[in-house]
C-alpha cells in the first residue's frame, strides 16, 4: 500500500509517495518515491482526494513495472518480476526452470545487485569472460564453463534485458554488443553428415537379428526343460520408422513429435501442423502449448511419408477396434500398447538401441556417431542447409524466432557452405584465366 506524506512549505504544499518494490540481492528493501503537487484552488479535502488516487496510480505503475527506473531497479528484483510476469505466462515450466537456475547459479550471484542502468556492455563481457575461469564451476569440476554453457547464459540475460528495454525500463540491452563464439558449439551438437543419415534410414527399414542365450522353461505338465541358444528376427515398429523419418525429414522437436494427433496431418498437401508439445513437469508427461509462438507452424514433408502415415493411421486404427473399451488414447500418432501417448524416453532408447545395433555390425570407422534423439533435428537443419536451402527457410521449419539463432547453432554448415562457394569461384575463374 503506498504511503502519502504532506509537506508544507515556502513553495506551497506537496505530497511525496512512497511504494514499496521488493528487496535487493542484498535483502535491502527498495523503494520508489514520486511528488504530487496539487491545485492550490482545490479544498483541502479535495487536495487529500486527488493525492490518494495521484497514490493509487503511481502504486499500479510500479506494480506493473511501468514506473520501473533503471537506475534505481536492481536486475536481481527485475528478472524476480520478469520470471512471474514474462517467462511463466509465455514459455514452457521446463523452460522456465531451466531459465530460473541460470539466474540462480550464474547471473544474480555475479551482477544481480547492480542497477539496470549500471550494466553497461563491458560489465556483460567482463562476466562472460569470468565464467571461462578455473574455479567459476558451481560442481566444483576444473576449469571454466564451455563456451557452449556461456551462450546459453547469454540467453536467457539478453531475453531479460531485453524485456526491460520493451517496458522502458532502460533504453537499450547491452548483450546486444556481446558476442559469444558460436563456433565450438556447432562443433559439439551430434548429429548425422548426409552419407549417414542415409545409411542409418535405409537400415532401419531392414529386419535384424537378436541372439537369446540358452535358459530352462517349463512346460505345460510343469515338467523343466533346458533350450540352447538361438536367434530371433524381428523388425523395427513401423511407428519407429516413421518417427524417426519424420524427425530427419521435418526438424520437429521430440516433444512436438510426440504431440501430434492425426488431425495435425494434411495429407493432401503433405504438411503436419505444430502447435502443441510434450514435456516432463515434475516427473509427468504434460502436453501443452510450444515454447514460443514461432514454434506454432506448418512443416511440409516428402510424400512418401504421407502414404505410410496414412498406412499407419489405418493400421492403430484397426487395432483400437481390436483393443475395444480399454483403448486410452486420444489419437495421439505415436502410441503405446493401449492408445496412450508414447512414453518421452521411449524415442531416446529407440534411437540409441537402433544405433547400437548397426555399429556392431560394421567396422570402426564405418560406424555411426552415437547421438541423442534431437541430434535428428540437428541433422535436419545441417542437411538442408548444406543443400544450399536459405537460413530463413530453414529458421521457420525449425521454428526459431529469429534467424540468427539458427545462424549461431549452425554456423559449421554455413561455413561449410562458404567454403563451397568459395571452391567453386575458384574453379571458375581458374578457367577463365
Amino acid at each position: 500500500m503506498a504511503s502519502i506524506k504532506k509537506i508544507e512549505g515556502k513553495t506551497g504544499i506537496s505530497y511525496k509517495i512512497t511504494v514499496s518494490c521488493g528487496y535487493d540481492i542484498n535483502g535491502k528493501k527498495i523503494i520508489e518515491t514520486a511528488t504530487y503537487k496539487p491545485d492550490l484552488s482545490l479544498t483541502p479535502k479535495k487536495m487529500e482526494k486527488a493525492a490518494q488516487e495521484f497514490a493509487n496510480d503511481f502504486e499500479r505503475q510500479v506494480k506493473s513495472g511501468a514506473a520501473m527506473d533503471g537506475r534505481k531497479v536492481t536486475l536481481k528484483v527485475f528478472a524476480d518480476r520478469w520470471i512471474e510476469e514474462y517467462a511463466k505466462p509465455k514459455l514452457q515450466a521446463g523452460t522456465v526452470k531451466k531459465y530460473r537456475e541460470e539466474l540462480t547459479d550464474k547471473i544474480l550471484p555475479a551482477i544481480g545487485h547492480l542497477k539496470l542502468a549500471e550494466i553497461k556492455p563491458h560489465t556483460v563481457n567482463a562476466f562472460f569472460l569470468s565464467l571461462t575461469k578455473d574455479g567459476a564451476r558451481r560442481d566444483g569440476k576444473a576449469g571454466g564453463y564451455s563456451k557452449g554453457s556461456i551462450t546459453k547464459t547469454r540467453n536467457v540475460l539478453s531475453s531479460v534485458l531485453r524485456t526491460a528495454t520493451e517496458w522502458e525500463v532502460i533504453d537499450r540491452n547491452p548483450c546486444n554488443k556481446v558476442r559469444v563464439q558460436a563456433e565450438e558449439i556447432a562443433d559439439k551438437l551430434k548429429f548425422f553428415t548426409p552419407d549417414q543419415a542415409v545409411a542409418f534410414l535405409q537400415y532401419i527399414e531392414q529386419p535384424y537379428t537378436v541372439r537369446v542365450g540358452g535358459h530352462t522353461r517349463i512346460d505345460d505338465t510343469g515338467i523343466a526343460y533346458t533350450v540352447g541358444d538361438y536367434e530371433i528376427t524381428r523388425e523395427m515398429q513401423e511407428q519407429i520408422k516413421v518417427l524417426f523419418n519424420l524427425a530427419i525429414y521435418t526438424g520437429l522437436r521430440k516433444g512436438e513429435l510426440l504431440a501430434l494427433k492425426w488431425s495435425d496431418i494434411d495429407f493432401e498437401n503433405d504438411l503436419v501442423r505444430v502447435s502443441k508439445a510434450v514435456t516432463i513437469v515434475d516427473g509427468k508427461q504434460v502436453c501443452k502449448a510450444p515454447k514460443t509462438k514461432t514454434s506454432h507452424r506448418t512443416v511440409s514433408f516428402p510424400h512418401f511419408l504421407a502414404n505410410r502415415l496414412k498406412a499407419l493411421q489405418i493400421a492403430e486404427y484397426k487395432h483400437r477396434f481390436q483393443f475395444g473399451k480399454d483403448w486410452q488414447g486420444e489419437d495421439w500418432i505415436f502410441i503405446q500398447y493401449n492408445g496412450r501417448m508414447m512414453s518421452y524416453s521411449t524415442p531416446y532408447e529407440a534411437l540409441q538401441d537402433a544405433i547400437k545395433r548397426y555399429n556392431e555390425g560394421h567396422k570402426p570407422s564405418d560406424q555411426l556417431p552415437v547421438i541423442p534423439f534431437h541430434g535428428l533435428r540437428h541433422t535436419s537443419a545441417t542437411l538442408l542447409i548444406a543443400s544450399h536451402q536459405d537460413i530463413k527457410t530453414v529458421s521457420n521449419r525449425l521454428g526459431h524466432a529469429q534467424t540468427s539463432t539458427t545462424m549461431n547453432i549452425y554456423a559449421h554448415a554455413l561455413q561449410e557452405g562458404d567454403r563451397k562457394a568459395s571452391d567453386v569461384l575458384e574453379n571458375l575463374l581458374a578457367k577463365e584465366a
